[in-house]
This record gives structure tokens, sequence and C-alpha cells, in this order.
């Protein structure tokens, strides 16, 4: 964006800026390649200008300057993904290599619950994405976001703005509109909620930071009285997610916005704890219901739990005195997670982690009583780290 705005001539803080930004987006995560096209129509918004006010040499010749000036960050970038993705430079073909690969689900196909109906992660539908965002995003976020998306695409067409100004918030745009527009024309796999798409969200808050700042300086125009009051309302839209984040500490992305009904409308109908992060705290209030009761570490054995959802968290919190296993017969104790895949067991409770009245784990004693099952359908395990 800020190269845009100096085009044709961006300074070095910008080439260092956008050479090791874009380093890091490709090093990280190969699709983040998608962001060249963001600025293809940002880049002709401002040739199309240059032709039409100058003619077609100029135009061209303003291009040449800009991706010039823009070669140094282009040899920076190549350093910064060298650094953090070591494999990417080791043959000259690797990222487009990576780039094939990732473009198609790799893993072990599974199912998620979405809308209630459990549903195998590559035939998610195209309403996936959209339908995360309308229901996952604080509604503060949804409203001015979705009014600066509107606003930056009109704004892209007010030839009463410089023209570096329009292009800059077309890429802002663009930046949301086009990973959500792919997404919907070729459904990939999709799991996990919005977790794929996290890096979406940051043009939308400047999106949203952009129509929150118009529509104050609309209102300050009218009145300081109504400019106050509108301020007033984005705070406390502001306040109603922080307040919702704050309940469901440490567990703030398993959150659902008010619209849809928190996450007690979500619980039978989305996925929430998808990651078993509640398991840390069932672990750790097991270990302190054991001391708590005296109960030793059977002789010559090692505590056994079944255990219903991601197994490798539970091993790192409960540590060499336990094993773990998926399976339940002879085992003392069972750490379920709250999701739909996992059934409730009749036997005594240990721990209950909850939050807002949602169950995410639970720890039964199951010493002495038979269980056939943990899963409500059958495990599968993947390749995913």
């Amino acid at each position: 964006m800020r190269a845009i705005e100096e085009y044709p001539r961006p300074g070095a803080a910008t080439i260092a800026i956008f050479g090791v930004s874009l380093g890091l987006t490709l090093g990280t995560r190969i699709m983040g390649g998608m962001a060249a096209l963001y600025v293809m129509l940002p880049l002709g918004l401002l040739i199309a200008h240059d032709w039409r006010h100058h003619n077609a040499r100029f135009a061209l010749k303003d291009l040449g300057q800009f991706l010039l000036r823009l070669l140094p960050g282009f040899v920076l970038c190549y350093a910064v993904m060298a650094l953090v993705w070591p494999w990417s430079v080791q043959e000259p073909l690797n990222p487009w290599h990576a780039v094939e690969y990732f473009s198609h689900f790799f893993e072990k196909p599974w199912k998620e619950i979405y809308d209630g109906q459990a549903i195998s992660v590559p035939d998610m539908p195209r309403t996936y994405l959209p339908t995360y965002l309308g229901i996952k995003l604080p509604e503060i976020l949804l409203l001015l976001g979705g009014l600066g998306v509107v606003g930056c695409l009109v704004a892209s067409f007010n030839r009463e703005l410089p023209v570096r100004r329009r292009a800059a918030i077309l890429l802002i745009a663009l930046a949301f509109i086009i990973p959500v527009g792919i997404t919907v024309a070729t459904r990939p796999a999709m799991y996990n909620g919005i977790r794929h798409f996290i890096f979406i969200l940051p043009p939308l808050c400047v999106l949203g930071g952009l129509a929150g700042s118009w529509l104050l300086r609309w209102l300050a125009e009218k009145s300081p009285i109504a400019a106050l009051a509108g301020a007033c309302a984005i705070l406390i839209g502001l306040l109603f997610p922080l307040r919702e984040m704050i309940e469901l500490h440490p567990y703030q992305y398993a959150y659902f916005n008010k619209l849809f009904g928190g996450v007690k409308a979500a619980d039978s109908r989305y996925m929430l704890d998808y990651w078993g992060l509640s398991f840390k705290q069932a672990t750790d209030e097991l270990l302190g219901v054991l001391e708590e009761r005296g109960i030793e570490t059977p002789e010559g054995r090692r505590w056994v739990v079944a255990v219903c959802g991601p197994i490798p968290i539970a091993n790192v919190e409960l540590g060499p005195d336990f094993l773990l296993t998926g399976n339940p017969k002879g085992a003392d104790f069972a750490l379920m997670l709250g999701e739909f895949y996992c059934t409730e067991l009749d036997a005594p409770e240990l721990v209950k982690i909850e939050r807002e009245g949602v169950v995410f784990a639970r720890v039964y004693d199951i010493r002495g009583r038979s269980v056939k099952d943990l899963n409500t359908i059958p495990p599968v395990i993947n390749n995913s780290n």
C-alpha cells in the first residue's frame, strides 16, 4: 500500500518494509503469493491514469521505474524467505512445487460439524467462509468492516480523490475481497472455522477503521453531539466482544458473536474447541484432584488415560506418569473433548471445564468400568502437526 501511494518512486524505507513483509509472507505460507492478485487492479488504475493524462510511453516509463525501484525489495524478500523457510531455496522451483502441493488437500479427510451436520472437510459448501465470518466476527467489525469494503470500492471510482489514494484504498479492499472470492469460487477443503483465513482480518480491520473515521467526520459536520454519540456507540460496540473474550479466556478462539447467539447457540451446530486447548486446564485439574484426594500412582505401572481428542496436548501436560491411549479398555480415566465426536460417559465426573454453560472438556473416572468406545464417529488419524 505504501509503495502504491508513493508510485512510481517508492522510498527506501517503503522498499525495505515491502521486501521484509513479502519475504515473511511467502516464507510462512506460500499461498500468500496471492498478494500479487491484490495489486493488479490498483496498479492498472495508476497506469490507466498516466495513459489518460499523458500517453502510453509516459505510463510505461512510470511502470518500469516503479518495478525497477522495487527490485531490491524482491531481493530482500528472497533472502528473508530463505531465512525462515530454507527448503524454499534449496532448489529453484521449490516454491512452485509447494504451491502445487498445497493447492490440493493432502491429508486424510475427516468430518467436522457445520450448521448441525457432520460434513467431510473436502465437501464443505461454498457458504462456509461467508457464514463463519458472519457468526464469528464481532458485530462492530461486521458493521464497520462491511461499510469500509463498500466505501473503499466506491471511493476508488471517485475521480475527485488523488489517484494514488484511490489505488491504495482499492488495494486494501481487494486484500479482503479476493481471498473470500477465490474461496467461494473454488470451494477448497475447509475446516477449523476461520483459522486459515486470519490473514484477511487485518485489512478488514483497516477498512472498518476507515469507515469509522468517515462516519465520525460526517457526524461532526452535523453537530459535535452527533459525533460524540457516534463515538460512544463505537466504544460500546467494542466493549461487547471484549466482555465475551474475558468470559471465554483462555479459549477466545471459540468466540461466536451475539447476533448468532454466542457459544451456547454454536455448541450443537459448529466446532468450538477444535484444537483441544481445554485439555491443558482439564489435565491440570485432574492432577490437582489426584493430589487433593491422596490418590497415588498404581504400583508397578502408570496411570492409563483414554483420550477423545488431540492426544499430544494431553501428553505434554500430564507427563511421564501417564500412558495415553485412544482405547478405553483397561483405562483408569477418560479425557474427553466437548465436541460432537466425543460421547458422554456414564461414569463419575472428576473434572468439567465450562465456559458460558458449554462444556469444553471432561475427565471421567472409569476404573473398574467397561467402556466400549469414546467416539460417536470413528476417529481419523491425519498428518496435521
